[in-house]
């Protein structure tokens, strides 16, 4: 049996009709740059975000990289993040400049640790604080950060908030008053990917920028076309990050269907962990529903000990696996001038060395993830 670790194809079958008519109607209008259709799917993203505005963009790399050149970070100033993370986070810090000021990340979730934020704050003299501007914390794998604390935290030092959300779009948090709220929508700007591996993916890449303040959509609007308003009048010097229309397009339609698939994502989560423990699989460590919506952009396990083995085995048996990832940011060759060593951020190592994500899109069917369990069992229980 073939169970790949995605497959688009069964997606696309599902909502041809749809995707092919929203395509067309941007052909006939031959409005290929922020046509009407980017206007409507910002109108949405933002509803289905619990929040008041949403800019389009060209990736999530340049949700993130627009949100950093419009909260003021300038080269010299600290960005807080975690190194267990996709490049792109601390990628864009450096292309603005910043110093990226690592702090390692909670085991069981992968996410920032909000505890180490504080005292790695506590800890900074006052010349150091004064060069701290933004925070970036990252929802990572479908499941949102403990944010009430790294909130609380950013407004005791004034720093502003940028959600890395590109994983996450539709998690949910809940606060200890019982307020609900959607990733992105709970710092200054929240970052979302359309790449199409994601839950709500294009047909090539795309991005999203949401915010609550009038003034910072008022800002990632300009800084979007060029740092232009009006047209050819440049205040401020931006980029060209605008969504491509026929992305747009295809994204609203697919829109609907998210929260279908968020649910079939969630129902197969919700399998595997029923089939390895029925099965007595011990060697893995199921990931920790600790938020109050996890959406499982990846189902990611820990391998207690033979990781690389394991997926060399599965890809044998054909069984699509992936690493994310397998060298945290901290080590890696290009930032290695910030000085950082392998030891600083434990957790993040070890979750390098031994997280594995299996199949999990909601097109999975309950066969194909008994074999995988299958296989798995066969691996950690045969015999020489």
């Amino acid at each position: 049996m073939e169970v790949p670790l995605l497959d688009l194809k069964k997606q696309y079958e599902s909502i041809k009709p749809s995707i092919m008519a929203a395509t067309e109607e941007v052909y006939n209008s031959q409005q290929f740059i922020l046509g009407p259709k980017v206007k409507e799917l910002e109108e949405k993203v933002a509803t289905y975000c619990h929040c008041r505005f949403a800019v389009g963009v060209s990736s999530g790399t340049d949700a993130l990289l627009i949100s950093l050149m419009t909260s003021g970070v300038k080269p010299g100033d600290f960005v807080i993040t975690t190194p267990y993370t996709f490049f792109a986070t601390v990628g864009c810090i450096s292309r603005v400049g910043g110093v990226p000021v690592f702090i390692d990340i909670e085991a069981d979730t992968f996410n920032m640790d909000p505890v180490k934020l504080k005292t790695t704050l506590a800890a900074m003299g006052e010349k150091q604080i004064a060069k701290v501007k933004a925070i970036v914390p990252i929802h990572l794998f479908g499941q949102c950060a403990d944010m009430e604390p790294i909130l609380k935290t950013a407004s005791e030092h004034r720093l502003e908030v940028i959600e890395d959300a590109a994983q996450a779009i539709g998690s949910e948090y809940a606060f200890r008053d019982g307020t609900v709220k959607r990733a992105g929508s709970m710092g200054n700007y929240g970052c979302f990917s359309f790449f199409p591996s994601k839950n709500l993916g294009a047909f090539g890449d795309g991005g999203m920028v949401i915010t609550n303040s009038q003034e910072i959509y008022d800002q990632l609007y300009m800084m979007r076309g060029h740092g232009a308003k009006p047209k050819y009048y440049h205040r401020v010097i931006g980029g060209n990050f605008r969504l491509d229309t026929l992305q747009a397009a295809i994204l609203t339609v697919k829109l609907t269907h998210l929260d279908e698939w968020i649910s079939g994502r969630q129902e197969n989560a919700a399998l595997y962990r029923s089939l390895f423990k029925k099965g007595g699989v011990e060697e893995l460590i199921m990931p920790l529903e600790k938020g109050k919506r996890h959406i499982y952009n990846q189902f990611v396990v820990m391998v207690k000990k033979g990781r690389n083995e394991l997926r060399e085995f599965l890809k044998s048996k054909g069984v699509g696996s992936e690493v994310y990832y397998p060298i945290p940011l901290h080590i890696q060759e290009c930032f290695r001038h910030y000085g950082y060593r392998e030891e600083d951020f434990p957790i993040s190592v070890d979750a390098a060395k031994k997280s594995l994500a299996l199949p999990i899109f909601p097109e999975l069917t309950e066969g194909q993830i008994s074999y995988v369990v299958d296989k798995i069992k066969e691996f950690f229980y045969r015999r020489p």
